[in-house]
């Protein structure tokens, strides 16, 4: 359930997770703001996209600058691969249900009742937001207390798979090794308005039904189709 904004601080436990208090609340505010929300509210005139899109190269170039440090002897190759662990839409998503970020996110009533509390490249684009409006409210030293207690932590994690962070990719080399062709990705079902849109997709090896993917775009939905089907695929070799 969605806190309510009438209390003092309504953000006050939020940003003990984070590990950063915010000087202007107001950023906060605006980076808990999904675009489904603003769509909704007559007074409200912008949404949280454009602190996600800065979150998401501070992120990146904060996690990149902890790695040259620490990584001494890492080539291009491997710093590349430890930064995607820490700043892919799965490792977001992750860090950002462990703080319980989607109850403080301010929603449409299409998009809560959509689920979109728990959705992964909701909450992944929502803390991206957050970093970025930590960024404006105390320069890179804010954005760095909530990476390094949230998403620094995760290259201690066991790696993950090599294919995770592209899952059609591997599906398609999977399937024409084993079947000669590519997958089909067959989209079953389409419904929402313009801005928020629903799609369910099935990915196809075979001639079957090997996954199903759910989102809000058709790609993001093939996606996990996809990386449902190479999960069967590999479980059963």
């Amino acid at each position: 359930m969605l806190l309510s904004l009438r209390r003092p601080n309504p953000y006050r436990e939020l940003e003990k997770r984070l590990g950063y208090k915010f000087g202007e609340r107001e950023l906060l505010e605006m980076a808990l703001m999904h675009r489904s929300y603003r769509y909704e509210a007559k007074d409200v005139a912008s949404d949280n996209q454009r602190l996600e899109f800065l979150g998401d190269a501070v992120a990146g170039f904060l996690a990149a600058a902890h790695l040259y440090r620490m990584n001494r002897d890492g080539d291009e190759g491997t710093l590349t691969e430890l930064r995607s662990r820490v700043t892919s839409g799965k490792a977001l998503a992750s860090v950002a249900r462990e703080i319980g970020l989607g109850e403080f996110i301010r929603l449409g009533k299409g998009e809560e009742r959509a689920g979109g509390r728990e959705r992964e490249a909701l909450l992944a684009d929502g803390l991206e937001a957050v970093i970025g409006a930590a960024y404006l409210d105390g320069g890179v030293k804010a954005a760095e207390k909530i990476v390094a207690k949230l998403l620094i932590p995760l290259l201690g994690a066991a790696p993950h798979q090599e294919w995770e962070e592209n899952p059609k990719g591997k599906l398609q080399e999977l399937s024409q090794r084993l079947y000669g062709h590519g997958p089909e990705y067959r989209c079953v079902s389409e419904k929402g308005p313009a801005h928020q849109k629903h799609f369910v997709v099935e990915a196809i090896v075979g001639g079957a039904k090997l996954g199903v993917g759910e989102g809000a775009s058709k790609r993001a939905a093939e996606t996990i189709a996809a990386d449902a089907a190479v999960r069967k695929l590999i479980k059963g070799k």
